[in-house]
């Protein structure tokens, strides 16, 4: 039944003029708005708001209550921390490197270069351009670092100063006591309590194979007392100086060394000084593990001669070489020759010649061909470097030679540059 049923009823109460009042057009406007079986539009949307509301209800009992109650879903007011584990004991390695940590770290600095600004009041403020790391060599104060660390405060001391920060993050002003750029060493000195001294252990060159561990301590990009760890790669690397000198003998590692590592220690286990790191070889400035350290043999010689004269001499023997390329066209197959002989130098005065030239400075003699030093065979110049840097300035040394046919052997007395 639907509403079209009732079209013909309505239809014949209007032309019955006798029809009861009960089926007047009210009676069936209202009976059409009355679906029938109780369903309809009407009905449904009643039905489904009263079910977004009560289910919104619902929803805000979950959440709009924790929310009122400061919570958040998902959170557990109870909650408690979880129960820890104790750490494993360290193992052999592990503590040796805590060990030895612990035996260093108050030997190690920062060294840092500053610029001193005055204020309008008689007061001064220090802002820090360049920093790097050092170590504490005696009680007197003095500090030894790379000579590329303090290099702008020797060359400006009317702007820059040198400050030098302690394990204990106590800071000093720093004097420069001497430098040696060919060794791209350096000796700092500070006014601090002795008691805060503790001075590094030194090792020697001598007893260092490949394959050894060995331990970095230092100040890179400026995080204070960061130790790494490695080994000795290899040994008699040679690397150029701030000034442009070969520096014989570098220890390679694979301690992670990055900058503001310049100027710190390598130490074996045992915690003593057998390098002072100084350079990486790196296609992008951060470690690959390729490191240098100035070996500790070289540190003590040269570190020793700027306490006591504020310098350190480079050895010489008052000689220039012979181009090493024509010598090789010349079919000599190895050693040095003299080119030159400083008058009155250490090669003068011990006999030795040079290469003699026509007046139109064409050679016409041979000079001496230098064999060996020392008994140290000298095949080619880089040979030569190496052995002239390990002579002492004032001590002798025998230089076996060959003048035309004949070989010989000179006593030269080592001079100082």
């Amino acid at each position: 039944m639907n509403d079209y049923d009732y079209e013909p009823r309505r239809r014949d109460r209007e032309h019955d003029p006798h029809s009861p009042a009960d089926h007047d057009d009210r009676s069936a406007r209202r009976y059409r708005s009355e679906p029938p079986n109780g369903g309809g539009p009407l009905y449904y949307a009643l039905f489904l708001a009263l079910g977004v509301v009560l289910g919104g209800l619902v929803l805000w009992g979950i959440t709009g209550f924790s929310k009122f109650r400061g919570e958040k879903p998902g959170t557990d007011p109870t909650a408690r921390p979880r129960e820890t584990i104790p750490a494993a004991p360290p193992d052999a390695d592990e503590q040796e490197a805590v060990t030895l940590f612990d035996r260093v770290k108050d030997s190690v600095v920062n060294v840092d270069v500053v610029m001193v600004r005055q204020g309008q009041w008689d007061d001064q403020t220090e802002q820090q351009t360049s920093g790097g790391s050092g170590f504490i060599w005696d009680t007197h104060g003095r500090i030894v670092t790379n000579y590329h660390v303090v290099e702008d405060a020797a060359k400006r001391p009317d702007r820059l100063g040198l400050r030098v920060v302690l394990a204990d993050r106590t800071s000093y002003t720093a004097t420069l006591i001497g430098a040696a750029p060919d060794n791209d060493l350096a000796v700092v000195q500070i006014s601090a309590p002795k008691d805060k001294l503790k001075p590094i252990a030194v090792g020697t060159s001598n007893d260092l194979k490949v394959g050894l561990k060995a331990y970095a301590i230092g100040n890179p990009f400026g995080l204070s007392l960061t130790m790494t760890k490695g080994m000795i790669s290899s040994l008699n690397r040679i690397i150029e100086s701030p000034s442009g000198q070969k520096i014989p003998k570098v220890i390679q590692t694979d301690a992670a060394i990055n900058p503001g590592n310049s100027g710190g220690p390598l130490l074996d286990k045992s915690g003593r000084l057998i390098g002072v790191n100084t350079s990486i070889a790196t296609p992008n400035g951060g470690n690959v593990g390729i490191g240098f350290a100035i070996p500790v043999d070289t540190v003590n010689r040269v570190v020793t001669e700027l306490i006591q004269t504020g310098k350190s001499l480079r050895p010489d023997l008052g000689v220039k070489l012979y181009d090493e390329r024509r010598l090789r066209q010349a079919r000599y197959d190895r050693g040095v020759m003299i080119d030159r002989v400083k008058k009155d130098g250490p090669a003068d005065r011990a006999g030795l010649k040079g290469v003699v030239y026509s007046a139109r400075g064409v050679p016409v003699q041979p000079g001496d061909l230098i064999l060996a030093i020392n008994g140290q065979p000298i095949n080619d110049v880089e040979d030569y470097e190496r052995v002239l840097r390990e002579l002492k300035p004032g001590e002798p040394a025998k230089v076996k030679y060959v003048r035309g046919t004949t070989e010989a052997e000179a006593t030269v007395v080592v001079g100082g540059l």
